[in-house]
């Protein structure tokens, strides 16, 4: 591709809205350009790197046994309804009616459609399981879309959908998946973990994410320092291994707390740590009120609270619901006297508590010298705190340690969730009915491009992958004014499209330090310069990775790149 006829608008300076590397990068180095909030354009750069990405994708998941197709981004909204998603999936499904009046969703995720399809097709065990996958534009109204490529409204992903006649069928589909994307995400250079997470709005369990290791991840991991254990913090579960101190119960007292709301301030005030405290917090589980009790320097995780009640959707509860069910307002809130007003669960770290303080439930109040049993009574303990650096990893080798991820992919066992919603069943070898069981299995696209760039990159630009790249090569003529660089250089060009080596020519009549500047800020991994040694047949050979240089005769590059390319 020659430079001069292609659409490359570089950037000298750093877009005020980019907050974050690849963002600042992708826009600066002409790959993208923004059309709304949260929608982008990709030019022929971004184009490009997209259609290597998901090559790699597409080979792998062929290797697994998966076979690609095209379902609408256009969906009615009756198949939503009838998996109840319609009303639950959130704001962010994009909801529009035609002329007719009738209701469709633009395709945030396609569980309904290709559960609808396999269901109206597949009617034997014989034809399972099957395995489908698209690449396609997914729509999401981000509440914040930020971060260019990372959080859109618009993105490109892969979805894949499995059906299967048995869970044994299901677990083999599924870590074959886990191994296709284990490939994919290595095959594209990333360093990334796969991690044990929480399935969400999607529904199922058994579910992995795989997480790109970046500073500027909206995900936290937490991952043990002596094994290969990971997980997303929602998911990380906490060792009941709590010590209960020997102390004789002191006598129970209420103090005035006149000013202090947060947990900090009322231990400031009381004269002891965060841990001798207990934190109350109100939260609404299927509309119903639950008081969550957890030790003060611990925080209350939600989505352990909404899997112990096999809950649809968990909430915190408004002042206005918390007064009326115990008459005292946030910050004074506590599980001695509640006498059966409320539900009361507590996390396992409260059952080794001793004389430690709690709410009033009245305002400016607290309790002193509290004992769980002999104060209050809690209805359930279970694991309900997010777990800390420096636990015991679940799985019991070493501590935890925490680190910033980057979703860029995300596998689930769905099970019967959707074909009994949906009604997908087959008659089985006997020729009984029964429903069949799904896997879904989802890779953000864009999202994995930007990811790359989030680790390839220096002050100069980014430094892409070779198995990623736009191109392979950058061929840089320094004097477009000379025939003698610009014949070279013509010459060189056509040799390297005739060994199909994928080049990008900067034949513009632009300044040298223009296109030096240019080559480095695009990120392609080699630079051939046809320079002053023309004459001679040499050219300047760069690695964009490293920086180092060397002078080469034409007759040894075809070989060279043939074998840096493998």
């Amino acid at each position: 591709m020659r430079q001069s006829q292609t659409l490359i608008p570089t950037l000298r300076e750093v877009p005020s809205d980019a907050e974050i590397k690849s963002h600042q990068l992708l826009v600066r180095a002409g790959f993208i350009r923004q059309t709304a909030s949260g929608v982008y354009s990709y030019l022929p750069l971004g184009k490009k790197v997209l259609r290597k990405v998901e090559e790699i994708v597409r080979q792998e998941m062929d290797k697994a046994g998966a076979n690609e197709m095209l379902m609408p981004a256009l969906q009615p909204a009756e198949l939503w309804k009838e998996t109840g998603r319609w009303n639950t999936f959130g704001p962010e499904l994009m909801r529009m009616h035609d002329r007719h009046n009738r209701e469709f969703a633009l395709g945030a995720t396609h569980e309904e459609v290709i559960t609808s399809l396999v269901r109206d097709e597949v009617s034997s065990y014989k034809k399972l399981p099957i395995n489908l996958y698209q690449i396609q534009t997914k729509f999401r109204d981000e509440k914040r879309p930020r971060f260019g490529l990372l959080r859109g409204r618009e993105f490109i992903m892969k979805d894949a959908y499995s059906f299967h006649d048995s869970f044994e069928s299901l677990d083999e589909g599924y870590q074959k998946m886990y191994a296709a994307y284990s490939n994919i995400f290595k095959r594209c250079g990333l360093n990334f973990r796969a991690v044990i997470a929480d399935s969400g709005a999607m529904g199922g369990k058994d579910t992995h994410e795989f997480m790109v290791l970046s500073e500027v991840g909206e995900d936290t991991i937490a991952y043990s320092d002596s094994s290969d254990y990971a997980a997303n913090i929602e998911m990380a579960p906490v060792l009941n291994n709590y010590t209960k101190q020997v102390e004789a119960f002191k006598e129970l007292k209420m103090v005035e707390t006149p000013t202090q709301k947060t947990m900090q301030e009322v231990a400031d005030y009381l004269g002891h740590s965060l841990e001798k405290g207990l934190k109350s917090i109100m939260f609404k589980v299927d509309d119903q009120l639950v008081l969550v009790v957890t030790r003060g320097d611990h925080e209350v995780n939600d989505i352990k609270l909404k899997n112990l009640n096999q809950a649809s959707d968990v909430e915190l509860a408004t002042e206005e619901e918390t007064r009326a069910a115990l008459g005292a307002g946030f910050g004074s809130l506590g599980p001695v006297d509640i006498e059966d007003k409320v539900e009361v669960v507590a996390d396992y770290a409260v059952a080794a508590a001793v004389n430690v303080s709690c709410g009033a439930n009245k305002d400016g109040y607290h309790y002193i010298n509290v004992n769980p049993d002999r104060d209050f009574k809690i209805n359930n303990y279970a694991d309900l705190r997010f777990i800390q650096e420096g636990d015991a990893s679940p799985d019991g080798k070493g501590e935890i340690k925490f680190a910033k991820g980057i979703e860029v992919g995300h596998v689930f066992k769905l099970g019967k969730l959707y074909a009994d919603k949906l009604g997908a069943s087959f008659l089985d070898d006997q020729g009984k009915s029964q429903t069949m069981i799904m896997g879904c299995y989802g890779i953000g696209v864009s999202r994995t491009a930007a990811s790359i760039v989030e680790q390839y990159n220096d002050d100069k630009g980014i430094n892409w992958p070779i198995a990623v790249a736009p191109f392979h090569v950058h061929l840089l003529s320094v004097n477009a004014k000379n025939d003698e660089q610009k014949q070279f250089a013509d010459e060189l060009y056509q040799k390297l499209i005739a060994k199909g080596i994928e080049v990008l020519y900067d034949d513009r009549k632009e300044r040298a330090g223009v296109k030096f500047a240019d080559s480095d800020l695009i990120g392609i991994p080699f630079r051939i310069t046809v320079g002053k040694r023309a004459n001679e047949g040499y050219v300047e050979f760069k690695y964009r990775s490293t920086g180092e240089q060397e002078d080469i005769h034409e007759a040894t590059i075809i070989g060279k790149l043939s074998s840096l390319l493998k």
